[in-house]
Parts: C-alpha cells; structure tokens; sequence
C-alpha cells in the first residue's frame, strides 16, 4: 500500500514547520527578553509615578499653604515693595506728635535682597500713649519699619522730646532709593 501526499501538502507543511521553527526561535530570542525588559521598566515606572504623585501632592499642599500665607499676609509683602519716602512718613505720623522731624537717611546696608535704610528721628510728643499708639501704627503702615533701642525720652515743660532710629526693610528693586535719600537730606 502506497500512501500518496499531493506536492503542495508537502510544501505546506515544511513552510508551516520553518515558520513555527522561526516563531519559537524568535520569541526566545527576542521577545521573552524584551518582555522582562518591559516587566522591568513598568515596574520602574509604577515606582516613579508614586512618587511623582507624592510630590504632586507634597505641591499641592505646599501651594495651598503659600497661597494661604499670601492672602493673609498681603500687606506685609505689598510693604516690602514700596520705596521708602519720608515726606510720606511724616505725613502719615504727625498726628501721633506735635513735632515729628526725619533728619537722616542712610542705606545702611543690603541683607539678602533687601535693602536696609537707617533713619534718625526726632520728634515732641504730649504723652507716652502717643508713642505707644504711633508704634501700633507703625505695625499697619506701609512699609516694614523696626524702631531701634536705646529710644530717648527727654521732658522740656508739658512736652516730651523723643530721638530714636528705625530700620526700613524694602526689596533691592529699590527705584526711588536715590530720590527719598536726597530729598531727605
């Protein structure tokens, strides 16, 4: 008994073994070890995306917080960014003294993107409350002033002459640092 196969069967079946030789060969050479490498770089990046989305929450908060801090404090920072000017100063105070006279302005120094202005000052009041209330004041005036000690109180009849120095914080950007320092002088 003979057993007869068409030609084309033959044919078929060699190129269906080669191509299943050539799958096998191909997906262990080259996609089982690109696979481990994909594994790999998903794992990696499911650790990278925690955390990123850590710091994206780390942000968030930090943000809020700022944002919160700003809103609160907006007065101080808007304080920092006017220029200085003594005529102003005066203006505003005079009320809490009979005699308010700015007689200097140095730029004393710059600290870390501020700049520093040391101002003598010497005025007449009625009372120490005057005082008390002119620095209460101070703390909602426009720009961010620290009166120094020694502040001297000396009496001269009903009225009280006072000397003291204050610093006035400003930022560098300071454009008027010339004009107020001339103007006071």
């Amino acid at each position: 008994m003979k057993i007869s196969i068409p030609r084309h069967y033959l044919y078929l079946t060699l190129i269906s073994i080669v191509l299943l030789i050539f799958v096998i060969v191909f997906s262990f050479s080259v996609l089982i070890p690109k696979g481990k490498e994909y594994r790999i770089e998903r794992l990696s990046f499911k650790t990278e995306l925690n955390e990123y989305a850590k710091y994206q929450e780390f942000y968030d908060e930090t943000l809020d917080v700022l944002k919160d801090l700003q809103s609160k404090n907006r007065h101080i920072i808007q304080a920092f960014d006017k220029p200085f000017n003594p005529q102003r100063f005066e203006k505003q105070h005079k009320t809490y003294f009979s005699d308010l006279k700015i007689s200097k302005v140095d730029r004393a120094k710059d600290d870390e993107g501020f700049a520093v202005y040391e101002v003598n000052t010497t005025s007449k009041i009625s009372s120490p409350t005057n005082f008390y209330d002119f620095l209460d004041a101070i703390n909602k005036a426009d720009w961010i002033i620290a009166v120094n000690f020694p502040i001297v109180f000396k009496r001269e009849g009903e009225m009280i002459n006072s000397s003291f120095t204050m610093r006035v914080y400003s930022n560098n950007n300071d454009t008027n640092s010339s004009a107020s320092t001339s103007e006071a002088k």
